[in-house]
């Protein structure tokens, strides 16, 4: 590969200075790499290029690569590297033990790059580069997402306004109006509606006037709506929101809210699509609500399955992009893992899969801890794919560790408290508690796994032999000290190391935590279990939306929760083990389209918000040079 060798320097400078100092290579010289040719791929600038879906095709009968998910324990608000840690070892995989590698990661969202956490494409010498490009437009795919999502919220509301203010007649004429020679035909999404409705006719004057009626007014219950607008901001005065206020909507106001737009059901069906026809039937079948006589509703009913499929038929391309020492990165999809199911696409890591091809290595990174990532890997996204991982890593660190074993609280922002930065091996054996959890869950699927200790400069010697100690008593196939964030790939070669003899050794088949042809409650049950919740309480709501839900004939769906990424329980206070708690269940939507069903526990928000100091502060552009300062 088109590696390159860092010169490290000590102590480590800022992630932007980083990443400026390093010029990426021609993005053309990565695809080069992989074997791809100049028709393989669409060049968006020298750095990068949107991979075709026409690449798995041509290799579709090429064997797999080995398959890595990057989890991790309970986090800090400060994040414990998982990112970083993906991309230093396939730097390591690549650059120093001459792999064939691919790493697969999400898009990040603008809202935590201007508000809290910050950008996502790594840190220190472990970073997707240009990470100025990474972190912000990148190729637009969520722009176009957020386009989508807000031109079928527009749909929505128009439709009852239109059939509010019609008769049935009227409203029928205008939706199929006369050609030039005064001949009405249906177009080709209308007969999607028809074989619906069971209507078989094929002109629109042999329908019936109550074929007339049931074809053309959708009868939406504004109350049932559950298709929100979204925008790709931290906004927390849009989480309610009413609409219709102008004095030429008519007195047809309602209430509803924004979504931050990597919660949209669109992006959702972009990470879980597997074809661009795929993708068109799950952008038809998203459901935005009911019919007044409790019928959902989808966006083929409203027409414009087809327009959504046209806006995303670039997005569903992945973004090939390069690490700091030259190894080939596809970036495609960016769910959040607590308010989505948290995993880059599957059209991306079919496609890397082939192009490593036998003894190479996809490594693929799952939001948050390994309770909400890697159970939505394995149950959503790896059911969806077919594809099995040999190995899952679960990233540590001593600063989460010592949190989880009762230490003071971490808040972003403010100093470390000196416990954090001295050591106390027994704060830190306290709280392995909560990574033998995680390594318990993650074995149970059937996979080998290996801890990366990612290492602090204030780590001790002693705290470090503690948590691998802990690590291998729980389970784990091996439990390696990082220090890429320092050195890049070269810090993670034993993490390589073991990772390539953990899939080498993998001989399980994939275990779900669940099957589909239980009920509802019974799938999200069982997800409360692995979590230790002792039940599960449900709201009147969420009790209302389930029956809804299984009397719509949904029930066989996954299940994808929507909860707090500080806890194993509801509480985010509640740190290291929690048991005997009660998971409540506040509501339960569903993403019918990208096919799961999507529980909100506790008081968990789809918009984020912003804090006193949002990250935007820190962020300038220098005016001589045209560089990005200040991202994180």
């Amino acid at each position: 590969m088109s590696s390159r060798k860092l010169q490290v320097v000590s102590p480590v400078p800022a992630d932007i200075d980083i990443a400026n100092s390093v010029v990426p290579l021609h993005i053309s010289e990565i695809a080069k790499d992989l074997n791809l040719n100049p028709d393989h791929y669409d060049l968006y600038g020298k750095y990068k290029a949107k991979v075709l879906l026409s690449v798995f095709d041509e290799l579709k009968e090429r064997q797999d690569g080995y398959y890595v998910v990057v989890g991790g324990i309970t986090p800090t608000p400060l994040g414990e590297g998982k990112s970083t840690t993906t991309v230093g070892l396939c730097q390591a995989l690549g650059a120093y033990l001459d792999k064939k590698v691919v790493t697969t990661l999400r898009q990040p969202s603008q809202g935590p790059t201007f508000g809290i956490k910050g950008g996502a494409a790594g840190g220190g010498y472990s970073q997707v580069i240009p990470m100025d490009e990474f972190n912000l437009h990148l190729t637009g795919d969520i722009h176009a997402i957020t386009a989508a999502n807000n031109l079928l919220a527009a749909a929505i509301d128009t439709r009852i306004f239109h059939e509010n203010t019609q008769k049935d007649t009227a409203l029928f004429n205008r939706l199929c109006p006369p050609n030039k020679e005064g001949i009405r035909t249906f177009n080709d999404i209308m007969f999607r509606r028809l074989k619906k409705l069971n209507i078989t006719k094929t002109k629109p004057e042999d329908l019936t006037p109550e074929e007339v009626s049931k074809f053309a007014r959708l009868d939406i219950d504004p109350d049932s709506i559950t298709w929100r607008r979204v925008m790709d901001v931290n906004d927390r005065f849009l989480r309610k929101i009413t609409v219709g206020q102008g004095p030429d909507e008519k007195g047809m106001v309602r209430e509803t809210a924004f979504d931050i737009s990597v919660a949209s059901e669109i992006m959702a069906v972009l990470a879980l699509t597997t074809s661009l026809s795929d993708m068109r039937e799950r952008l038809g079948k998203m459901v935005i609500g009911n019919s007044k006589s409790g019928d959902p509703i989808t966006a083929d009913d409203l027409g414009l399955g087809g327009a959504l499929t046209v806006l995303m038929k670039d997005a569903i391309n992945p973004t090939l992009m390069q690490t700091l020492e030259g190894t080939p990165v596809l970036v495609h999809a960016g769910p959040f893992a607590n308010i989505a199911h948290g995993n880059s696409s599957i059209v991306a890591d079919k496609i890397a899969l082939k192009l490593v091809g036998p003894g190479g290595y996809v490594v693929t990174e799952a939001g948050f801890g390994s309770d909400i990532g890697t159970e939505k890997f394995m149950n959503i996204k790896c059911r969806y794919s077919g594809l099995k991982p040999q190995c899952a890593i679960i990233v540590a660190t001593i600063r989460a560790l010592k949190m989880h074993g009762g230490g003071p609280l971490v808040t972003a922002g403010k100093p470390l408290d000196r416990a954090y930065t001295t050591e106390n091996v027994a704060l830190v054996e306290a709280g392995c508690v909560n990574l033998a959890r995680h390594i318990e869950n993650t074995k149970a699927y059937g996979v080998n796994v290996v801890v990366a200790v990612n290492k602090f400069s204030t780590d001790t010697d002693a705290e470090i032999a503690a948590v691998k100690n802990a690590a291998i008593a729980a389970g784990a196939f091996d439990a390696v000290l990082c220090t890429h964030h320092a050195h890049g790939g070269k810090g993670a070669i034993d993490l390589g190391i073991a990772v390539q003899k953990a899939c080498e050794n993998a001989t399980q088949p994939l275990k779900f935590l669940y099957p589909l042809d239980i009920s509802i409650k019974e799938k999200i049950e069982a997800i409360a279990r692995s979590y230790g919740a002792s039940g599960v309480e449900y709201s009147e709501q969420a009790d209302k939306q389930i029956e809804m839900y299984s009397k719509q004939g949904f029930s066989g769906l996954p299940i994808c929760m929507a909860k707090t990424q500080y806890s194993f329980s509801d509480n985010a206070s509640a740190k290291g083990v929690p048991s005997g708690f009660v998971l409540p269940i506040r509501d339960v939507r569903g993403s019918i389209g990208a096919g799961f069903i999507y529980p909100l526990v506790g008081t968990m928000s789809t918009m984020p918000g912003l804090p006193t100091r949002p990250c935007f502060y820190d962020i300038d552009l220098d005016t001589e040079t045209g560089r990005v300062k200040g991202l994180s």
